[in-house]
C-alpha cells in the first residue's frame, strides 16, 4: 500500500482510484462495509482501491478537551487498511486551510482535481467541508455532476444497535472486550515497549512484562484481569503467546500508577526492551485489593488457571 500525505503534487499514478472516505478509527465492521463498497466500485471500474482519511482526528483539533481517545494509532490503522486490500492511502492533514474549504471546494479541488477519483463510497453519517456542512446527498450531487458515482452505505447494526467507534469505546471502558472484538471484527489491541517494573510478579512466581502503550492517546480498557494473546517482536516477525494481563493500579502492593502487566503462560521469556502486542480476549474480573501477598499469589494462580483453560492449555500449578 502506498501512503500519500496531502493532496498537492501527487504523482500521476496516484490518481484514478475508487475511494472510501472517513476517519476510520478502529477500522471496525461499519468502516469495513464502506471500504467493501469502495472495493466493488474499484473492481467495476478496474481502478485501484483507495482510502481518504484525516490526521489528526478533526475533534482533536476542534475540541481537544473532549476528543475521544483513539482505538488505533495511525500506523495500526494503515496496517488494517492494507490488510483489506487498500492500494492507496491519502492522508489529509486536518488544518485551517482544509477546514475552510466549502463542500463544493472539497469535492472540486481535492477529490476531482488533485486525486482524480473515479468513484466514492461514504457512510450515511459522513460530513465534509466548512463546519461539516456537506452531506452524502451533496457529495452525490457534486461528484455526480462530473460523472463520478457516490455510494452511500447505511450504518451497520449489531444486536440492534449501531456499530460505531463510540460504542466500541463505551464497551472498552467497562471492560467488555468481547463485545469490542465483535464490533471491531478482531480483538482490541495495544502495542508498546516493555519497560522495567518493580519485579513483584517475579517474586510471587509469575514474572510479568510491564508494557508502556504506544500511540497517540490510546484507549485503555477498564482496570482488571484479562485473558490476552501477546506477540513478541522477533527478527522473523511477531511470535504469539497465550497470556494473562493485569491492567490497574495494583492496590495490593501500594501501587499508584496505572500499569499494564503481561504474564506469558508458555514459559519464561526475556522481554525487557522488546516490542509487544497485547490482544484482549476476555475480562476475568475487576481489580481487587488483598489482605496479603500470599492471598494475591493464590488469586493470581486462579487467574492463570482460568486463562490457561480459555487458551485450551493443560492446567498448571494452583
Amino acid at each position: 500500500m502506498r501512503v500519500h500525505r496531502g493532496y498537492r503534487r501527487l504523482p500521476p499514478e496516484a490518481r484514478g482510484a475508487a475511494v472510501a472516505i472517513g476517519n476510520f478509527d478502529g477500522v471496525h465492521l461499519g468502516h469495513r462495509a464502506v471500504i467493501e463498497a469502495a472495493a466493488k466500485l474499484a473492481r467495476a471500474r478496474e481502478a485501484p482501491l483507495g482510502v481518504v482519511t484525516f490526521e489528526p482526528h478533526p475533534r482533536e483539533v476542534l475540541q481537544p478537551e473532549s476528543a475521544p481517545p483513539r482505538l488505533t494509532s495511525f500506523a495500526r490503522k494503515a496496517e488494517l487498511l492494507a490488510a483489506l486490500g487498500v492500494a492507496r492511502l491519502f492522508v489529509l492533514r486536518f488544518e485551517p486551510a482544509l477546514m475552510r474549504l466549502s463542500p463544493e471546494a472539497f469535492v472540486r479541488e481535492i477529490l476531482l482535481d488533485a486525486l482524480g477519483v473515479r468513484a466514492i463510497a461514504v457512510g450515511a453519517n459522513f460530513r465534509f467541508g466548512y463546519r461539516r456542512a456537506g452531506t452524502p446527498e451533496d457529495l452525490i450531487r457534486l461528484a455526480g455532476a462530473c460523472g463520478v458515482r457516490t455510494t452511500v452505505v447505511p450504518q451497520l447494526h449489531l444486536d440492534d444497535r449501531p456499530c460505531s467507534s463510540t460504542r466500541i469505546r463505551a464497551a472498552l471502558r467497562i471492560g467488555d472486550v468481547a463485545l469490542a472484538a465483535r464490533l471491531l471484527g478482531y480483538p482490541y489491541e495495544l502495542r508498546g515497549g516493555v519497560v522495567r517494573g518493580d519485579r513483584i510478579g517475579r517474586t510471587l512466581g509469575y514474572p510479568t512484562a510491564n508494557l508502556r502503550p504506544a500511540g497517540r492517546r490510546p484507549l485503555l480498557p477498564a482496570t482488571g484481569i484479562y485473558v490476552v494473546r501477546a506477540a513478541v517482536r522477533r527478527p522473523e516477525g511477531w511470535r504469539w503467546h497465550p497470556a494473562v494481563a493485569s491492567l490497574g493500579f495494583r492496590p495490593a502492593v501500594g501501587g499508584r500508577d496505572l500499569r499494564l502487566e503481561v504474564h506469558l503462560l508458555d514459559g519464561e521469556h526475556e522481554l525487557y526492551g522488546q516490542r509487544l502486542r497485547v490482544s484482549f480476549l476476555e475480562r476475568l474480573r475487576g481489580e481487587e485489593a488483598f489482605e496479603s501477598l500470599e492471598a494475591l499469589r493464590r488469586q493470581i494462580a486462579r487467574d492463570c488457571a482460568a486463562a490457561r483453560a480459555y487458551h485450551g492449555l493443560e492446567t498448571a500449578r494452583a
